[in-house]
């Protein structure tokens, strides 16, 4: 019977976070290795959050990733991967292989999970949402370094996304963008959540990963930082807390939460519903950056 009791008990810690967020939208960004786990229940558990989410009125958008099944793509195709600065240097041939995955695979298969788990959703490719500008990198000496099809969001193209929540689907975008040019550009996913973020005006902003959030010590699970607030970010990158693959979360968390996004979370994608656990209970499993 106490087993049953704790399970109300549980319920009723959500509740009050679903009456508060009724109508909220939630920016979830999908990413990680865990999106490559061949367990199927790994793979679908984030899906499953998402459909729960919808369920209890508020929307959620998904923005996702797919670096891991970039890479193998580009390798069976004969395509070198190379990286400057943590970016992956994207000629033409490359971004063609980038948008079948991103597009055309895993965006559909995204779908596919919240369809099969009882929700509804409509894939977009992101070239039909967002418009970049070519990012350059720099050198040591400050001079700009062209790293191919890659760019930056400038601008979100929010009307079929407000329809697509309007009649009651979560949309699901992949990160490429239509340049200024007219051509397709491979985008930083966690970038991409964010601008979507702040475009839909989204009160929270999650990024999925496969850590268990922000660690002051990167080999200590332990170590997570569970509250952050945004003053206390340059003195972690000068600490070298947030480095590497984190900078753009980070960064983009900022900028979310500058633009009025009110709570921003890191969490760990392989962690059984993490996505209701951070959103619905008082503790949280994750990080959670505010302004």
């Amino acid at each position: 019977m106490q087993h049953f009791i704790s399970k109300a008990a549980t319920l009723l810690e959500a509740l009050p976070y679903i009456q508060r967020f009724d109508g909220a939208t939630f920016v979830v960004k999908y990413g990680g290795s865990f999106m490559d786990s061949p367990d199927e229940a790994i793979r679908s558990g984030v899906a499953r959050d998402v459909v729960f989410l919808e369920a209890v009125s508020i929307n959620p958008v998904v923005v996702h990733g797919g670096g891991k099944a970039i890479t193998r793509a580009l390798e069976k195709s004969g395509v070198k991967t190379e990286f400057i600065q943590g970016q992956r240097v994207t000629d033409a041939a490359s971004v063609a292989v980038v948008d079948q995955v991103l597009s055309r695979e895993i965006n559909p298969e995204i779908v596919r999970m919240i369809h099969q788990l009882g929700g509804r959703a409509v894939g977009f490719a992101g070239t039909e949402i967002f418009t970049c500008r070519k990012l350059f990198l720099k050198d040591a000496s400050g001079n700009p370094v062209d790293i191919g099809y890659v760019g930056e969001v400038t601008a979100v193209n929010t009307a079929p996304l407000l329809d697509c929540i309007e009649r009651g689907f979560v949309p699901v975008i992949s990160p490429t963008a239509r340049g200024e040019d007219g051509h397709v550009y491979n985008c930083n996913a966690d970038v991409a959540a964010a601008q979507a973020a702040i475009a839909l005006k989204a009160r929270r902003l999650a990024f999925l990963s496969d850590v268990p959030g922000l660690l002051r010590d990167p080999k200590d699970p332990n170590s997570l930082i569970s509250h952050l607030a945004v003053s206390e970010v340059d003195g972690l990158k000068k600490a070298g807390v947030v480095d590497k693959g984190m900078i753009p979360k980070v960064d983009s968390a900022v900028a979310a939460l500058r633009a009025g996004v009110e709570k921003v979370q890191f969490i760990d994608g392989r962690l059984p519903h993490s996505v209701l656990l951070e959103f619905f209970t008082d503790e949280g499993v994750g990080t959670e950056v505010v302004q």
